[in-house]
Protein backbone atom coordinates (compact mmCIF):
# COMPACT_ATOMS: atom_id res chain seq x y z
CA UNK A 1 0.00 0.00 0.00
CA UNK A 2 1.23 3.35 -0.98
CA UNK A 3 2.14 5.79 1.75
CA UNK A 4 0.99 9.52 1.53
CA UNK A 5 1.62 12.67 3.24
CA UNK A 6 -0.08 15.51 2.94
CA UNK A 7 0.98 18.79 4.48
CA UNK A 8 -1.12 22.01 4.66
CA UNK A 9 1.26 25.38 5.53
CA UNK A 10 0.26 28.38 7.32
CA UNK A 11 -3.04 29.32 7.85
CA UNK A 12 -4.79 26.47 6.48
CA UNK A 13 -6.21 24.95 9.77
CA UNK A 14 -8.29 28.43 9.60
CA UNK A 15 -10.09 27.05 6.53
CA UNK A 16 -14.01 27.21 6.83
CA UNK A 17 -13.25 30.64 8.64
CA UNK A 18 -10.77 32.40 6.36
CA UNK A 19 -11.65 34.24 3.60
CA UNK A 20 -14.73 32.05 2.53
CA UNK A 21 -15.08 33.80 -0.75
CA UNK A 22 -11.76 32.91 -1.62
CA UNK A 23 -11.23 29.48 0.09
CA UNK A 24 -14.61 28.21 0.70
CA UNK A 25 -16.71 27.36 3.08
CA UNK A 26 -15.86 23.31 4.19
CA UNK A 27 -13.76 23.24 7.18
CA UNK A 28 -9.85 22.07 7.44
CA UNK A 29 -11.25 18.69 9.25
CA UNK A 30 -13.83 18.08 7.12
CA UNK A 31 -11.14 18.37 3.58
CA UNK A 32 -8.83 16.11 5.54
CA UNK A 33 -11.45 13.54 6.19
CA UNK A 34 -12.24 13.54 2.11
CA UNK A 35 -8.70 13.56 1.46
CA UNK A 36 -8.27 10.52 3.86
CA UNK A 37 -11.27 8.67 2.57
CA UNK A 38 -10.41 9.46 -1.49
CA UNK A 39 -6.90 8.03 -1.31
CA UNK A 40 -7.94 5.24 0.95
CA UNK A 41 -10.52 4.44 -2.13
CA UNK A 42 -7.58 4.48 -3.90
CA UNK A 43 -5.45 2.10 -1.90
CA UNK A 44 -3.18 4.22 -0.47
CA UNK A 45 -2.73 5.36 3.36
CA UNK A 46 -2.89 9.05 4.10
CA UNK A 47 -1.60 11.11 6.78
CA UNK A 48 -2.22 15.33 7.69
CA UNK A 49 0.15 17.17 9.13
CA UNK A 50 -0.35 21.16 9.53
CA UNK A 51 2.16 24.10 10.79
CA UNK A 52 2.12 27.80 10.41
CA UNK A 53 6.46 27.24 10.91
CA UNK A 54 8.22 27.11 7.85
CA UNK A 55 10.55 24.85 9.80
CA UNK A 56 8.59 22.37 11.09
CA UNK A 57 7.44 22.05 7.41
CA UNK A 58 11.19 21.54 6.44
CA UNK A 59 11.25 18.99 9.36
CA UNK A 60 7.94 17.04 8.26
CA UNK A 61 9.11 16.98 4.78
CA UNK A 62 12.93 15.79 5.67
CA UNK A 63 10.97 12.84 7.75
CA UNK A 64 8.64 12.12 5.03
CA UNK A 65 11.10 10.91 2.47
CA UNK A 66 11.95 7.36 5.17
CA UNK A 67 7.60 6.93 6.23
CA UNK A 68 6.03 8.08 2.60
CA UNK A 69 5.92 7.22 -0.61
CA UNK A 70 4.81 10.63 -1.66
CA UNK A 71 3.90 14.28 -0.34
CA UNK A 72 0.86 16.93 -1.54
CA UNK A 73 1.81 20.24 0.06
CA UNK A 74 -0.15 23.08 0.18
CA UNK A 75 2.96 25.53 1.49
CA UNK A 76 0.10 28.74 1.61
CA UNK A 77 2.39 32.14 1.35
CA UNK A 78 5.58 30.11 1.77
CA UNK A 79 5.19 28.95 -2.01
CA UNK A 80 6.09 32.00 -2.84
CA UNK A 81 9.05 32.76 -1.54
CA UNK A 82 10.88 29.70 0.77
CA UNK A 83 14.13 28.86 -0.74
CA UNK A 84 14.27 26.91 2.50
CA UNK A 85 11.30 24.29 1.57
CA UNK A 86 12.00 24.62 -2.08
CA UNK A 87 15.88 22.96 -1.36
CA UNK A 88 14.10 20.33 1.33
CA UNK A 89 11.94 19.02 -1.51
CA UNK A 90 14.64 18.78 -3.74
CA UNK A 91 16.55 16.89 -1.14
CA UNK A 92 13.86 14.35 -0.07
CA UNK A 93 13.47 12.65 -3.76
CA UNK A 94 9.83 11.10 -3.61
CA UNK A 95 7.44 12.91 -5.33
CA UNK A 96 5.81 16.06 -4.41
CA UNK A 97 2.55 17.82 -5.88
CA UNK A 98 1.67 20.90 -5.30
CA UNK A 99 -1.42 22.07 -4.24
CA UNK A 100 -3.41 25.59 -4.04
CA UNK A 101 -7.66 25.84 -3.30
CA UNK A 102 -7.32 29.06 -5.43
CA UNK A 103 -6.07 29.92 -8.73
CA UNK A 104 -2.83 31.30 -7.74
CA UNK A 105 -2.55 32.72 -11.48
CA UNK A 106 -5.42 34.54 -11.02
CA UNK A 107 -4.89 36.58 -7.92
CA UNK A 108 -2.23 39.01 -6.40
CA UNK A 109 0.24 39.45 -8.37
CA UNK A 110 3.22 38.41 -5.86
CA UNK A 111 0.82 35.14 -5.93
CA UNK A 112 1.22 34.26 -9.49
CA UNK A 113 5.36 33.02 -8.68
CA UNK A 114 6.09 29.65 -6.89
CA UNK A 115 9.19 29.13 -5.85
CA UNK A 116 8.75 25.71 -5.62
CA UNK A 117 7.04 24.47 -8.31
CA UNK A 118 10.45 23.56 -9.97
CA UNK A 119 11.65 20.76 -7.49
CA UNK A 120 7.50 19.51 -7.44
CA UNK A 121 6.11 16.70 -9.86
CA UNK A 122 3.22 19.07 -10.93
CA UNK A 123 1.14 21.65 -9.43
CA UNK A 124 -3.04 21.97 -9.31
CA UNK A 125 -4.58 25.20 -8.33
CA UNK A 126 -7.96 27.16 -8.36
CA UNK A 127 -10.03 23.56 -7.67
CA UNK A 128 -11.25 24.47 -4.15
CA UNK A 129 -10.77 21.38 -1.77
CA UNK A 130 -10.74 18.88 -5.07
CA UNK A 131 -7.14 20.42 -5.93
CA UNK A 132 -6.10 18.04 -2.98
CA UNK A 133 -8.55 15.10 -4.15
CA UNK A 134 -6.62 15.79 -7.65
CA UNK A 135 -3.28 15.38 -6.32
CA UNK A 136 -3.78 12.30 -4.65
CA UNK A 137 -5.06 10.96 -8.16
CA UNK A 138 -1.90 12.42 -9.60
CA UNK A 139 0.15 10.20 -7.44
CA UNK A 140 -1.42 7.52 -7.94
CA UNK A 141 -1.47 8.39 -11.64
CA UNK A 142 2.27 8.82 -11.40
CA UNK A 143 2.71 5.80 -9.39
CA UNK A 144 0.49 3.19 -12.33
CA UNK A 145 -0.14 4.66 -15.36
CA UNK A 146 2.25 7.56 -15.50
CA UNK A 147 5.25 4.67 -14.98
CA UNK A 148 4.04 3.07 -18.21
CA UNK A 149 4.00 6.33 -20.01
CA UNK A 150 7.35 7.42 -18.97
CA UNK A 151 8.82 4.14 -20.37
CA UNK A 152 7.16 4.31 -23.62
Amino acid sequence: MKKILVIHGPNLNLLGEREPGVYGTDTFESINDEIVAHALGLGMHCEVYQSNHEGEIIDELHLARKKFDGVVLNAGAYTHYSYAIRDAIAAIKIPVVEVHLSNIHARDEFREKSVIAPVCVGQISGFGKYSYLMAVDALNYKWTEGEAVDKA
